[in-house]
């Protein structure tokens, strides 16, 4: 009886995440990222923030709706700042648009890689389900406790050079591509409690979280 209230409590509640730390950096840059281990998964604990590929090719910055819309029609790389300041690249790293999540020279460090959907429900079911998820994963907004150290940021996204959501939506590329136009992303929200997810155009820029292979 005692081990099945306790599969019980384990399924249900959602305990099943480690909050064991620690930092890893990326040899492109130089740049320490914190990490985190949540179930099984080794997870970066903030958002990505590189500007080359592996190989030491450079990802071209955007800053205007022409550059953006330029990058979508031809399947190129591109990434940004919000608001094209520097400064908020400190605290919520760089949105790329999903061709260079995708790109074959490799977005991730070495040993690291883009989430795919299968691996994001995981994380979802590891931390109880996709309700209670995104309370325990970011750092704001309702319920918000960052209990599982993903300290999931509101960094809003860039749609075709125009900044929405700041404050008020984080969203994450996913691996998995939807259709030709359309690629999957996560999305924590600052008024709910759960880790949502939805197709977006793979043109607009977004946050990346690396997670260990």
């Amino acid at each position: 009886m005692r081990y099945l209230l306790f599969i019980l409590f384990y399924t249900f509640v959602g305990v099943s995440f480690s909050q064991t730390t620690g930092t890893f950096t990326d040899a492109r840059d130089g740049k320490v990222y914190k990490t985190v281990v949540i179930g099984t998964q080794t997870w970066m604990a903030e958002n990505l923030n590189v500007s080359t590929f592996r190989n030491g090719d450079p990802i071209p910055e955007v800053k205007n709706v022409e550059e953006w819309t330029k990058a979508g029609e031809e399947g190129k790389p591109a990434w940004c700042y919000y608001d094209n300041d520097p400064k908020n690249g400190d605290k919520f790293g760089k949105l790329y648009n999903w061709f260079a999540v995708n790109d074959p020279r490799g977005l991730a460090p070495v040993e690291w890689h883009i989430p795919s959907d299968k691996e994001w429900n995981k994380l979802k079911s590891s931390l109880g389900g996709k309700r209670k998820a995104g309370e325990k994963m970011k750092i704001e907004g309702e319920s918000a406790n960052n209990s599982s150290g993903f300290t999931g940021l509101l960094a809003g996204s860039c749609t075709l050079g125009k900044f929405l959501w700041k404050g008020g939506y984080g969203f994450w590329w996913s691996s998995n591509e939807v259709k030709e136009n359309e690629a999957t992303l996560l999305f924590l929200q600052l008024s709910e409690s759960k880790l949502g997810k939805e197709q977006d155009n793979k043109n607009n820029g977004c946050s990346v979280r690396c997670i260990k292979d």
